[in-house]
């Protein structure tokens, strides 16, 4: 064995979700020829993906075009194998880097090439997106770290593409104390019950809330429906005391604030 095959098993040591043994399923170069990774020479791979991390350590993300910071992802998943084409064919299925990490396992599942290790790492990567922006606005003032806050919103929400509702809970120094998910949805609906949402914050003792939910068609424009949750949910929060700051919707390119809108008074 080269030496260069044994950075690359000690590499894919590195992540105990993905096996070092782990290929593209079976049969997918059958039924789409760009589907599985081409077959290169050994010293190939081992050079390409020695110069891609090298660029990637001497520029870091701006270095790289997306297709480039995905295949570099997925070194860690499948190891001596060219990643190339299954860095495109993702890009070509889902659009961008965002969504091709925010894609649900069961969409990943249906892109010839891509297996659990292939999984399992796009998703360590969007996990650790989410934990390192959420680590930026946790018992933190929400009036200093506002932007933090909103780029937090974005990457947890943005490229879903089913509804979500969260609430930020925050305490009397409008530091934000906890963030949780409310419910899931639909494409374009999701079910809140104002009751449990302002139950929550005294079960926390907040004592104001933001509320934020994401539109998987990418428009931030809230409904009739959001604006009505939203004034139910404002009414409830008064009458016990609790400041509803704000309601954030979204979308795949820019957010929208009911305070700002003028829809929250």
């Amino acid at each position: 064995m080269t030496r260069g095959h044994q950075f690359d098993d000690a590499q894919a040591s590195l992540f105990p979700c993905a096996p070092a043994r782990d290929v593209p399923r079976a049969g997918a170069a059958r039924r789409n020829p760009e589907a599985a990774p081409a077959t290169r020479p050994p010293s190939y791979i081992r050079d390409h993906r020695k110069r891609l991390r090298e660029r990637f350590m001497a520029g870091g993300a701006d270095a790289l075009p997306d297709y480039e910071m995905l295949e570099l992802v997925l070194f860690g998943a499948v190891p001596r194998v060219d990643m190339k084409p299954l860095a495109r064919l993702l890009l070509e299925t889902f659009g961008d880097f965002n969504r091709v990490l925010s894609a649900p396992r069961a969409r990943l599942q249906d892109v010839d090439g891509v297996g659990e290790a292939v999984i399992c790492q796009l998703k360590l990567v969007e996990a650790a997106a989410h934990r390192l922006s959420r680590a930026r606005v946790m018992r933190r003032p929400v009036v200093s770290s506002w932007d933090a806050l909103l780029e937090y919103c974005r990457t947890a929400m943005a490229h879903g593409e089913i509804e979500q509702f969260r609430v930020l809970y925050l305490d009397r120094k409008n530091v934000l104390i906890a963030d949780e998910p409310q419910a899931r949805g639909t494409v374009d609906h999701v079910p809140v019950y104002p009751r449990e949402v302002v139950k929550r914050a005294l079960e926390l003792n907040a004592s104001a809330l933001i509320l934020v939910h994401n539109h998987p068609s990418g428009d931030p424009t809230p409904s009739a429906a959001d604006i009505e949750m939203t004034g139910q949910i404002a009414r409830a929060a008064e009458a016990l005391g609790l400041a509803l700051h704000d309601h954030l919707v979204i979308g795949k390119a820019r957010e929208l604030s009911f305070r700002a809108e003028g829809l929250l008074t």
